[in-house]
């Protein structure tokens, strides 16, 4: 007795390339749960230092900047320094900066 599954896709013209195409689908939908997970968990504040024992931006990003990161785009967000990097390697990295000093707390 053959696989019913192999039946239908065998029956069904097109059914194969749908098929791996789900499958890639259900892949990216996995991976991007996975990155929402990681990004939720640096959700929380780098600091609970008041704003004004915080350090201007420019000093963050060469403090970054000096551990060897490119620094793209800067913010800061839930006391918590948001830095769009380049590596050594030239891939990209978000790293969560600690405003007060610019201990990096984590990275995407």
């Amino acid at each position: 007795m053959q696989n019913s599954s192999f039946k239908i896709s065998a029956a069904v013209p097109g059914s194969g390339a749908l098929l791996k195409i789900s499958a890639v689908a259900v892949a990216v939908v996995m991976l991007g749960a996975g990155a929402t997970a990681n990004a939720g968990s640096l959700g929380k504040p780098c600091t609970s230092a008041p704003e004004a024992q915080w350090l201007p931006m420019p000093q963050l990003q060469a403090k970054v900047e000096a551990q060897g990161y490119k620094v793209q785009k800067a913010k800061l967000k839930n006391a918590c320094g948001e830095l769009y990097t380049l590596d050594k390697n030239g891939s990209r990295v978000e790293l969560f900066v600690d405003p007060t000093n610019g201990q990096i707390i984590g990275q995407m």
